[in-house]
């Protein structure tokens, strides 16, 4: 009778996800996400191919959870209060976990990348939001422009960038509303 397995991929996953966030990629190593989860590497091999695939697995994880996290944001109604709200709900979720904020806007070698329309769910509330405001010819522009401001703005901040003083929160809450008025003055067609 085979021994019952003394792990799942769930745990591993889980395990490798804490290790990113305490101790970013570097540490993320088969043989410490093997002693997270209370087995030999070896026995890790049994579920997980290799390094490649446990990263692939903790980002497919990340986008999912960083998706759910969005789209619990986005309830409102009103796209300048959802679109407040997925921001601040971004940026909450990257404190929590500064590891798979920096996986997702890390350069990733080809093996440890997702596939495009892996992330593009997960964006699903970022998109009917900024369509909302930008309109249906705007909306990849928009997500972007709103992305590439978060993600810097958390950058910054999670690093300790912010030395000039002031309050960090309404920076970021002045940020949020002048990109909802940028965004919501594209001229559409009549």
């Amino acid at each position: 009778m085979p021994t019952p397995p003394r792990t799942s991929l769930d745990e591993i996953v889980r395990a490798g996800r804490a290790i990113l966030d305490a101790d970013g990629m570097d540490a993320l190593t088969m043989q410490r996400v093997a002693a997270a989860v209370g087995v030999r590497a070896p026995s890790l091999y049994k579920r997980v191919r290799d390094r490649d695939a446990l990263v692939r697995l903790i980002a497919e994880d990340v986008v999912a959870d960083l998706g759910t996290t969005l789209s619990g944001a986005a309830t409102s109604g009103d796209p300048r209060a959802d679109l407040r709200a997925i921001a601040g709900a971004f940026r909450a979720w990257a404190h929590r976990h500064p590891g798979g904020f920096a996986l997702l806007f890390a350069r990733l070698p080809d093996a440890w990348r997702l596939e495009p329309s892996a992330g593009s769910s997960a964006l699903d509330a970022m998109f009917r939001t900024v369509a909302a405001l930008a309109g249906p010819d705007h909306v990849l522009e928009a997500a972007r422009t709103v992305v590439a401001w978060a993600s810097g703005f958390v950058s910054m901040e999670l690093v300790g960038a912010f030395q000039l003083g002031g309050d960090v929160e309404a920076a970021f809450g002045y940020g949020v509303d002048r990109l909802a008025e940028a965004i919501s003055a594209v001229e559409r067609p009549v």
